[in-house]
């Protein structure tokens, strides 16, 4: 049995310290962002990470972040691309409240973009593919914010909005696991 789920959100960009939001937009890590995902490495050796399978994004803020960790040849799945926010890409949320004061990314989703039903399914797909419950080692997926946020509330089994209450800062290592037969979080967000 997989023991767990391992999720890793890319290293920092410009676009992720501005509060840019960042879907398609192929942006390279900051200077921070290449050391943070170096000590990756240290960090989920120290938390006993015991790879099985290691996924990633098809983005390159992702695919290096996995490299940089150690893992040279991660998997590509577009199922763990970031969420498409269609006409707000590359805008902040303070930006786009300032047109729209009640906006909200989880009520109102985005012109243009991917929906977070949309976003779910693909999370929905992604599960059914590592099937985290087989196997015998931990699956480590390096991708992005949001939908890394989307994915484990998918796994909890709640609805994408839920999403909101999750916090996720780049080159942050969260775990779903289990506690005894009950799908967990067994750690969040850990940057140190």
């Amino acid at each position: 049995m997989a023991k767990r789920l391992v999720l890793i959100r890319h290293g920092e960009t410009e676009w992720s310290r501005d509060g840019r939001h960042t879907g398609r937009t192929d942006v390279p890590l900051t200077n921070e962002g290449v050391k943070r995902a170096r000590f990756l490495a240290q960090r989920l050796r120290r938390l006993g990470v015991e790879p099985l399978r290691v996924l990633s994004s098809p983005r390159q803020r992702a695919i290096e972040t996995a490299r940089l960790a150690g893992f040279e040849m991660p998997e590509v799945t577009h199922l763990l691309v970031e969420v498409d926010y269609g006409e707000y890409e590359g805008r902040t949320s303070a930006d786009i409240r300032a047109e729209q004061p009640d906006w909200d990314l989880f009520t109102d989703g985005t012109p243009g973009g991917e929906s977070l039903d949309d976003a779910a399914e693909r999370c929905v797909r992604l599960l059914d593919d590592v099937r985290p419950e087989d196997g015998g080692g931990d699956i480590l997926l390096f991708a992005h914010g949001h939908i890394l946020r989307i994915l484990a509330v998918t796994y909890l089994g709640m609805t994408p909005d839920n999403a909101r209450c999750l916090a996720l800062d780049p080159a942050g290592v969260s775990i779903l696991g289990h506690e005894h037969w009950w799908r967990a979080v067994r750690l969040w967000n850990s940057v140190t």
